[in-house]
């Protein structure tokens, strides 16, 4: 029988990885929202009431976490139940300092870290559209391997600690701008008065392609936008990581600071908890073509 793992974060990408790492043997979930740990269960997952009650029980424990902070709280945890022969793979999106500074601590009381960052949104992740960007040393990026080729369709070992997450912040600047100039491309094409489905089918032909139309396209065209598949209070905390870690290294993100005020607005409208595909939404209102009623509680 397989040797059980853990996972910390059941929500919408940790637990569609769980659901995978379930056909290949046991796998030990936690998450404070117990709407989350009951479908873990449904699924045949054994639930652990703690952080600590999970790494007691594996050598490898996953975490998908919202954030930075929530992910250091985790970690703190791990530290304090005095771990021994754990990994711990993080799929959190993060600062690459915080990685750095998580896997010093870790690796002070004998727990090995690598920076699993993912490329994809849960939808991808339930057919095993995922990408890994892994960073760590390499024992334990060999043994991360091993459980996350079960889950995705490439893993890619791109460096050491912080190396994953970096990676990860480049390709959502590049992703984000690419999903952004989707949607107003498709606005101005409505305001214009031509068909959506066609021109998408077009864009999709053309030099102009990018895997964005495929992933939210469809949505974007039909205006549905629920459930997500990828929150855009989600994408406005990558954002903030993104448009940091270039001022930090002295980059250029202007591209990426329209993105960025685009999805402040996304936000602000009431669309935070919507799929990313409502960055159409957005670019519908300004073009004064709108089709969502913007949230009086949310500055509308």
């Amino acid at each position: 029988m397989a040797r059980p793992v853990g996972v910390v974060g059941l929500g919408l990408m940790g637990g569609t990885m769980a659901a995978h790492l379930l056909e290949q043997g046991p796998a030990i979930g936690y998450d404070p929202d117990t709407d989350r740990t009951v479908e873990h269960e449904a699924r045949g997952g054994t639930v652990a009431d703690s952080v600590t009650a999970v790494v007691g029980r594996v050598e490898i424990v996953l975490l998908s976490l919202p954030n930075s902070e929530i992910m250091k709280s985790v970690c703190a945890e791990i530290v304090a139940a005095d771990p021994h022969h754990l990994l711990v793979v993080d799929t959190t999106t993060v600062d690459p300092d915080d990685s750095l500074e998580v896997a010093a601590l870790l690796a002070d009381h004998g727990v090995g870290y690598v920076d699993a960052t993912i490329s994809g949104n849960a939808a991808q992740a339930r057919e095993r559209d995922i990408i890994f960007m892994i960073g760590g040393e390499p024992g334990h990026v060999e043994a991360a391997r091993e459980m996350l080729e079960s889950t995705g369709r490439a893993v890619y070992a791109v460096g050491g600690v912080g190396a994953g997450s970096r990676t990860k912040l480049v390709v959502n600047h590049v992703l984000s701008v690419n999903r952004a100039v989707v949607a107003e491309g498709l606005a101005v094409a409505e305001k214009a008065g031509l068909d959506l489905e066609p021109v998408l089918a077009i864009l999709r032909d053309s030099a102009a392609y990018s895997k964005a139309m495929d992933i939210w396209g469809g949505r974007m065209v039909s205006g549905d936008h629920h459930p997500p598949a990828s929150r855009v209070r989600q994408s406005h905390k990558d954002s903030r990581l993104i448009n940091d870690h270039a001022d930090r290294i002295g980059a250029s993100r202007a591209l990426a600071n329209v993105v960025r005020e685009a999805l402040v607005e996304a936000e602000e409208g009431g669309l935070g908890d919507a799929d990313n595909s409502s960055l159409m939404e957005v670019m519908r209102r300004r073009a004064g073509i709108g089709r969502i009623p913007l949230d009086p509680d949310h500055g509308g």
